[in-house]
C-alpha cells in the first residue's frame, strides 16, 4: 500500500450535481471528518435552482452554475462546462447526480480523472428508471456502482458496487432510500482510494495497489442488505 497523503496534500476535486446533492453532502461529511483527504475546490451545477448550490454554500463551497438551458448545443455547453472546471483546477472531478451526458472532447480531457456513481449494478441497468425497472424485470438484487467516466454512457471501468436485496414489498420510493443510503458509503470510499493513489486508470483498466482490478471491489453493508 502506498503511503496516505498529508492533509496539506489533500486532493482538490470538483463536484458536478444537478439536483438535491445527497452524494455531495456524504462527500462534504467526510471531507469534513478527516476520513477523506481532499480540498473541495467547487461545486457546480447545470441546474441554478439544484438544491446541492444550498449545501455547498453552508460549507463554504464556491459555486458555478452552467445553466444548459441557456446554450444553443452540446458543444457550446461543453465549452463553458470546461472551463468552470478548469478554473478550480481539480485532481479529480466527481459526477455526483449530475444529469447531462458531456460530449466526448470533455470526457477525454479528463479521462482517468473523472468518476460517476449510477444507481444499479452495471453493467446491468445503465440509463434512467432504473429502480422501476429492476421491479419489472423481478430482480432479486439492486444496488449501486462507482465508475470512471468513458465515451460510453455507463459502461466505464467499474471500481466498487454496493448490493442490496429487494423484498416483497419494495417500490421504487423505497429502492431510492435504500440505494441513497449505500450510495453514500461507496463514493466517498472510492474517492479516497483515488487520493491516497492507491487507485488509477490505465489503458481504460484499473489498476488498485499497483494490480490489476479485475472484478469491482464487493461492498456490503449488511444493516441494509439483510
Amino acid at each position: 500500500m502506498t503511503d496516505k497523503i498529508s492533509p496539506a496534500e489533500s486532493l482538490p476535486i470538483v463536484i458536478l450535481i444537478s439536483g438535491y446533492g445527497s452524494n455531495l453532502q456524504a462527500i462534504i461529511d467526510a471531507s469534513r471528518s478527516g476520513e477523506l483527504p481532499v480540498e473541495i475546490r467547487g461545486v457546480i451545477s447545470n441546474r441554478p435552482n439544484a438544491y446541492g448550490l444550498q449545501r455547498a454554500k453552508e460549507a463554504g463551497i464556491p459555486v458555478k452554475i452552467i445553466d444548459h438551458a441557456t446554450y444553443l448545443d452540446r458543444p457550446s455547453f461543453d465549452r463553458a462546462l470546461q472551463k468552470a472546471i478548469d478554473s478550480f483546477q481539480p485532481s479529480l472531478v466527481i459526477l455526483a447526480g449530475f444529469m447531462r451526458i458531456l460530449g466526448p472532447d470533455l470526457i477525454n480531457r479528463y479521462q482517468g480523472r473523472m468518476m460517476n456513481i449510477h444507481p444499479s449494478l452495471l453493467p446491468a441497468y445503465p440509463g434512467l428508471n432504473t429502480h422501476q425497472r429492476v421491479l419489472d424485470a423481478g430482480e432479486k438484487e439492486h444496488g449501486a456502482s462507482v465508475h470512471f467516466v468513458t465515451n460510453e454512457l455507463d459502461s466505464g471501468p467499474v471500481i466498487i458496487q454496493a448490493r442490496i436485496k429487494i423484498t416483497p414489498d419494495d417500490n421504487v420510493r423505497s429502492l431510492s432510500t435504500k440505494v441513497q443510503a449505500v450510495e453514500h458509503h461507496i463514493y466517498p470510499l472510492a474517492i479516497k482510494w483515488f487520493a491516497e493513489r492507491r487507485l488509477e486508470l490505465t489503458d481504460n483498466k484499473i489498476l488498485m495497489d499497483k494490480k490489476p482490478l479485475t472484478a469491482p471491489v464487493e461492498y456490503r453493508v449488511s444493516t441494509l442488505s439483510d
